[in-house]
């Protein structure tokens, strides 16, 4: 069906005078047979210099072409309104948050790959083949040098304790990113447990939640607060920004504890891909995908982006290396994406803003 709609469009645009020979016929399927092999459709909500590196040198291996759509908002909504006559093949998103609300809307595909399989392991995988992680990273708490000393550190659910009164800073309740780590703490201790932990937390808060993880890491800093929830790699972009010293200073002033690594482990999340319900280009779409969880990419991802390689036996950058061992949390996270609804009404009952 795919070679037959390939054929169709190129066929009309291309080759209509020729339409009643068979032998022209033949050379239009052939020929658009070869299109859908040269090209791929990228919607993305990651940032564009976060993937494009990575894009471009899938381009020079393999002789595809990557178009590619940065979408911030309304990428369910596009995706419905085009319907079968989307051009998009494969979906890059920025969390297992994104990826489970295309799956929910019906608009992807499984993907079969047996390289996919061995790539990525299963916590990082939709048990039903709709999505893939390609690389993780760690929510953890970031730490004034000056005032914490991190042996007062351990799990996330020591942040109810008192000590902590008036010390953390967090960005809004609401952001996936901290709607998946509650999801976590349901997971792990059940609801009636989880509103407790994370209403504790929230009565711990320095100001009212505000600011991205970035702007946590600059309140600690400056002494609005002692210790914040944020993602790892913030760190190693913050420490490496030529172009604003101020952050450098930021991350100087600060280092990274990973909770709960002598239990269950640390939360992570993912950036992740999928491959499109209606690809017209499917083939070329998962070999895309398959290229992204394979050595190369996943070594660039630790180096440019300073995240956790979804492959198993890819070194860290040595940024990364140096905030200590991860040990994360192996709930699958299609889990997690499932109690999100859930962790999204505990939030807004403890007045996490």
């Amino acid at each position: 069906m795919q070679a037959r709609f390939e054929m169709r469009r190129w066929f009309t645009g291309k080759a209509l005078l020729a339409a009643g020979a068979l032998i022209a016929a033949a050379t239009a399927f052939d020929a658009g047979r070869a299109l859908a092999a040269s090209e791929v459709n990228v919607y993305s909500t990651r940032q564009e210099y976060l993937i494009s590196p990575f894009l471009d040198r899938f381009e020079e291996e393999t002789g595809t072409k990557v178009n590619v759509v940065f979408i911030k908002e309304g990428l369910i909504e596009r995706l419905k309104a085009e319907g079968r006559n989307t051009p998009a093949d494969v979906v890059l998103a920025v969390d297992i948050a994104n990826l489970a609300a295309l799956k929910r809307a019906d608009l992807l595909q499984p993907i079969k790959s047996a390289v996919l399989d061995e790539n990525v392991p299963p916590a990082f995988r939709d048990p039903e083949g709709e999505w893939v992680g390609l690389t993780t990273r760690a929510r953890v708490i970031y730490y004034s040098k000056e005032r914490v000393d991190p042996a007062e550190l351990s799990t996330y659910e020591d942040l109810t304790d008192p000590k902590w009164k008036g010390r953390i800073c967090v960005r809004t309740g609401n952001h996936d990113y901290n709607v998946a780590l509650v999801a976590s703490l349901i997971a792990a201790h059940g609801e009636e447990k989880a509103e407790e932990i994370v209403r504790g937390v929230v009565a711990n808060f320095a100001r009212k939640p505000q600011g991205n993880d970035r702007a946590q890491v600059k309140a600690v800093k400056e002494g609005e607060c002692d210790i914040a929830i944020g993602n790892t790699y913030y760190m190693g972009k913050m420490a490496t920004n030529d172009e604003k010293p101020e952050e450098k200073e930021w991350a100087a002033a600060t280092a990274i504890f990973f909770p709960n690594a002598d239990g269950r482990g640390t939360h992570v999340n993912i950036s992740g891909a999928a491959l499109a319900k209606h690809a017209p280009h499917s083939e070329a779409g998962i070999a895309l995908i398959e290229f992204l969880s394979g050595d190369e990419a996943q070594a660039m991802y630790a180096k440019d982006n300073f995240e956790y390689p979804i492959k198993a036996g890819v070194a860290l950058d040595s940024m990364v290396a140096s905030w200590g061992v991860l040990k994360p949390d192996t709930v699958n996270l299609q889990k997690i994406a499932d109690l999100s609804p859930a962790a999204q009404k505990l939030i807004d009952r403890v007045g996490w803003q």
